[in-house]
């Protein structure tokens, strides 16, 4: 089978910038069993592509033109599987304007829930232009089930994998140091945490803070005024605005204590596969897909609020014995349960069940046409065939 894979608007698949969805892209092709049947479409413009053999659409285009460069590329691949990453809107346009193959929606964040009327009516057109919609987790997906029932059955969760090789290091060698990695911005529970590290670096003299801060030219308003109180402590506390992933592993791997205090439900939380991966102990709000990230290996702060960071963090301060075997159990746990291997081969089994439950009706239909077109007698009009019926929803997985 053949396997397209359609990036969103402004993916490069860059090795020197990747963003967090063509990190997960790049991680489920390479060891999937459909790797040589499979090509990327995205932006021009990398230097360094991520991958081989992109198929590369023009920068620049407006969106109505990018959207029929697109169309025109998936149709010289004619592929039987396509599979949209995040955009909703375009992605539906191009399904309802390619018949005949399987289309699937793979969902970085969460789908919003509709509201009023029109927006009902234009979100359920969206949605039923695809086979199958996959979520980043089990929480994800069932939020989306509760907000849109009508196609609980055509979702499925593949939680998000992360490549250990890249993060691993020991969890016994770690500098006293707690860092934070995620956009610049209130939701990720910012906030709060300069709150709290304020009083844990005065607690502790002998720790230190690093904040790898995403987006900051578009967050840099709101949260430059929440980091002015950690001035006090000089290079005690480094902020890396927009850092690259490459600086963003090297931190983590040095970091004895990471934390994820979000205040939304993540779809899954990739800043905490990173932390366990790269062997740091963990502080969450497990909320959404965070607990799916960490399973039982984190220190959970279900209000992420100053105070109680403060004590999760001192907690672990004061208990290195129990910090490292947190931080090594959560290690093992992702090399067990999120690696690219597992989660790409659960994504290829999806797409080559949702291919041959398309495929073997029709097989099965025009088989029966010709068996009832040969018993005809010669003087009947022939039964005009004209395609295979559309086909239902499937089930959930």
């Amino acid at each position: 089978m053949r396997v397209a894979v359609v990036m969103p608007r402004g993916s490069q698949m860059s090795r020197a910038r990747p963003n967090s969805m063509e990190t997960v892209a790049g991680a489920l092709l390479e060891p999937s069993r459909l790797k040589n049947q499979t090509h990327v479409i995205c932006d021009a413009g990398a230097s360094d592509p991520a991958l081989p053999n992109l198929v590369a659409v023009p920068d620049g285009l407006s969106r109505s033109r990018r959207a029929a460069v697109v169309a025109r590329a998936i149709e010289a691949l004619n592929p039987d599987y396509v599979e949209y990453h995040q955009q909703l809107d375009s992605s539906a346009a191009l399904a309802r304007r390619l018949p005949g193959r399987v289309h699937v929606l793979y969902r970085h964040t969460r789908i919003k829930p509709a509201r009023g009327l029109v927006n009902r009516i234009r979100y359920g057109a969206r949605l039923a232009a695809f086979d199958r919609l996959v979520f980043v987790s089990g929480a994800a997906r069932a939020e989306f089930a509760a907000d849109y029932p009508r196609f609980a059955d055509r979702a499925s969760a593949i939680c998000n994998p992360i490549d250990v090789k890249g993060w691993t290091a020991d969890p016994d060698d770690r500098d006293k140091l707690i860092i934070f990695s995620g956009r610049a911005m209130a939701e990720k529970g910012l906030e709060p945490l300069c709150q709290a590290l304020e009083v844990v670096l005065d607690r502790f003299p002998d720790w230190q803070a690093a904040l790898m801060l995403g987006d900051w030219d578009r967050h840099a308003d709101w949260a430059q005024p929440r980091l002015q109180p950690l001035a006090r402590f000089g290079d005690r506390v480094a902020i890396h605005r927009s850092a690259s992933l490459s600086k963003v592993k090297a931190v983590m791997r040095r970091a004895a204590i990471a934390v994820t205090p979000s205040f939304v439900a993540e779809a899954l939380g990739l800043s905490a596969l990173e932390a366990h991966a790269a062997g740091a102990a963990l502080v969450s709000s497990g909320r959404g897909g965070l607990r799916e990230a960490s399973g039982p290996h984190a220190v959970y702060v279900e209000d992420p609020q100053a105070t109680a960071l403060v004590e999760a963090l001192s907690g672990l301060i004061l208990d290195p014995v129990a910090r490292v075997e947190m931080a090594r159990a959560g290690q093992a746990f992702v090399v067990a349960n999120h690696t690219p291997a597992v989660r790409a081969a659960q994504l290829d089994t999806l797409r080559e069940t949702l291919v041959a439950r398309r495929v073997a009706p029709t097989v099965r239909e025009n088989l029966l046409v010709q068996m009832i077109s040969a018993a005809l007698p010669l003087s009947a009009p022939r039964w005009a065939w004209a395609g295979p019926r559309p086909q239902g929803p499937l089930t959930g997985t």
